[in-house]
């Protein structure tokens, strides 16, 4: 069986460590705002919390500061 590797920006979700590489933002704040009521970038597979990357990048473009 083949192991594909997919790069990190074509990724439809990422795990916290990946997001935590692909935005420069701390594991801690990651996990902060995952765990928001609401959150719009939040995919939850049993207790997995996984980011889905477009809209991450999109909630990131729409705010000055988190």
């Amino acid at each position: 069986m083949e192991k594909y590797e997919v790069p990190i920006w074509k990724k439809v979700t990422l795990t916290v460590d990946e997001a935590m590489v692909y935005s420069n933002i701390g594991e801690n704040k990651i996990r902060e705002l995952l765990a928001e009521p609401g959150c719009p970038f939040v995919l939850c597979i049993g207790n997995r919390k996984l980011v889905k990357r477009e809209a991450f990048e999109k909630y990131l473009n729409a705010h000055l500061s988190i």
